[in-house]
């Protein structure tokens, strides 16, 4: 049986062989034709395949080795131009409808085993009792020892309607629980909160432009300005990846005048070049607005941010965003599977791309250089202010990225404010106020004894760079005649835990109880309580509550001394 199955198989590659070079061979006219160079290598390629199918000592995976061979092809392109094969689909619909079918949490890797971090409100993993911290053991009897969260994410995800068990290791008590649920159709809300920030001015939060992002975006808009009286708005786009272009069009246009160009595409396709303009009418063209951004905002999120600055609508503040350019479109392939390509770039109203790396030029070492300053150019916004091009859009009002320290990046890493948090919310059954709720400081003191039974230690960059210096030092014989001042030195600039976790007092609380609170609040109570220190919010309202100033900024009379490099 396993010779007849061997000899079929080899007569079936050696038929679509042959379909395949008969059907190919009209194109072979000329040697010299970019089509021959294409049948050629596919020709190759295919009796590659075959060869080490038929012939090599072990078992060849053909599928997975031409999945391999087509990343690794893609790869000299750019990162967004990608081949989905149909098992993969289902990440491809995520990405465009916010939706899947599964248990509604997210999940990451923690020693042999996955652990859950956060599960959506509402949805089946908060329903049956998962809680942030649960180490999933077992799904459906299966053990999950050393498999990777992808391989996990697609266990737990599945029609909506069928059932799954899991066996978790339970925070804190690690006491063993079985939990058998239905999946359900998870759809994520791209607007996860909006508020009012004081009397007169609304907040959205927008987190991605899947298919549903106008709607909920639009809906949120009204129901600030019409219920809640909001005479001004920020738009919160930070982090915000991107998504559809067409929802970001549709966005622009809530606020700028009617026929107005919000984003125009060019591409090698002449054809599918596109000038997307606002064919609703508007919302409102008056209210004031502020849009924020940083570097995790890209794609559509700067078609947003770059059209209220280049139409001179609203006043962006925050970091620089990431740089993205680049238009992709979806290409149906055989056996259901896709090619997400990149086939143009977009233009925002003031004429300028925003693609900050440049993929076609790259360095020899294969790395990927920014846009030059050679080559970035001036563009002018509606009202005559100056613009660029080269590397995201650069905010009217630049916020400096308040960097974690150290030990407090670290306790992160090492999930040990993870740890106490899952240990507190244990602790304490009964949800906090969320407005006024802070850390005592009895309960950080607390914390600091909840580390100092940790095995917990760190290295800062000063030690690290330090260690560098003396390694050198040793490698070029110069160690031994300064010993003694090395020895000074490294006393020094050595760390002290106990110190660190007073001097970053402020800054470990904060993190702290954002944390407790996305516990019992979820992330849209998070989302709300972390308002409160945020600069950039702060900063928004001062800019909206001064007309003057707001006005100044958007006709050039005020100047917001924009660097390009910053």
């Amino acid at each position: 049986m396993k010779h007849l199955k061997t000899t079929y198989k080899r007569i079936i590659i050696g038929v679509l062989g042959l379909f395949f070079i008969a059907g190919t061979s009209l194109l072979l006219t000329s040697h010299k034709s970019p089509d021959f160079e294409i049948v050629k290598h596919l020709d190759v390629f295919s009796s590659l395949i075959k060869e080490l199918n038929l012939y090599y000592v072990d078992p060849v995976d053909a599928g997975e080795s031409i999945k391999k061979g087509i990343d690794e092809m893609l790869k000299d392109l750019d990162p967004y131009t990608v081949y989905i094969p149909e098992s993969k689909i289902e990440d491809l619909t995520f990405m465009t409808t916010g939706q899947y079918g599964g248990i509604g949490a997210l999940i990451r890797k923690r020693g042999e085993y996955i652990m859950i971090t956060n599960p959506y409100e509402g949805f089946p993993a908060d329903k049956a009792g998962l809680r942030a911290g649960d180490i999933i053991i077992e799904i459906d009897g299966k053990d999950l020892k050393d498999l990777s969260t992808s391989q996990v994410s697609e266990l737990l995800k599945g029609q909506p309607g069928t059932t799954l068990k899991l066996k978790v290791t339970r925070a804190v008590t690690e006491d063993s629980k079985q939990f058998s649920f239905e999946r359900e159709k998870v759809q994520i809300s791209p607007v996860p909160y909006y508020g009012m920030l004081d009397d007169k001015t609304g907040y959205v939060r927008l987190s991605s432009f899947t298919n549903k992002a106008f709607e909920e975006f639009n809906k949120a808009v009204k129901a600030l300005k019409e219920t809640e009286n909001a005479e001004s708005m920020v738009i919160d786009l930070r982090n915000n990846p991107g998504g559809l272009l067409i929802e970001s069009v549709r966005i622009c246009n809530l606020f700028i005048e009617q026929n107005e160009t919000v984003v125009s595409t060019k591409g090698k396709v002449e054809r599918w070049n596109k000038i997307y303009k606002a064919q609703m009418t508007p919302y409102d063209t008056e209210i004031p607005l502020v849009v924020l951004v940083n570097r995790g905002s890209a794609s559509a999120s700067e078609i947003v941010s770059g059209c209220i600055q280049d139409l001179d609508r609203g006043v962006v503040i925050g970091q620089r965003t990431f740089g993205k350019g680049l238009v992709q479109t979806t290409r149906d392939l055989s056996y259901n599977a896709k090619l997400k390509v990149t086939t143009a770039k977009y233009y925002i109203p003031s004429g300028r791309c925003i693609q900050a790396l440049d993929y076609t030029h790259r360095n020899e070492d294969g790395s990927v250089g920014r846009v030059p300053d050679s080559l970035i150019s001036e563009f002018q916004t509606k009202n005559g202010r100056s613009v660029y091009d080269g590397g995201g859009i650069r905010p009217d009002i630049a916020i400096p990225t308040e960097k974690l320290s150290r030990i407090t990046a670290h306790l992160l890493i090492e999930n040990l404010i993870f740890d106490f948090v899952s240990k507190y919310v244990h602790e304490n059954q009964e949800a906090p106020e969320l407005k006024d709720f802070k850390l005592t400081d009895e309960e950080y003191q607390t914390f600091i004894d909840f580390i100092n039974e940790k095995s917990f230690d760190y290295e800062t960059s000063s030690e690290e760079s330090f260690k560098e210096l003396m390694e050198t030092a040793k490698k070029e014989k110069y160690y031994k005649v300064a010993e003694d001042e090395f020895a000074a030195l490294e006393a020094k600039i050595a760390h002290d835990r106990e110190k660190d976790l007073g001097l970053f007092r402020t800054e470990i609380k904060k993190i702290i109880e954002q944390k407790i609170i996305g516990r019992y609040y979820y992330q849209k109570g998070q989302l709300q309580y972390q308002l409160a220190d945020d600069e950039e919010v702060k900063k928004a309202l001062e800019i909206l509550n001064n007309p003057e100033e707001y006005q100044g900024i958007l006709d050039g009379s005020i100047d917001t001394d924009l660097e390009l490099n910053e």
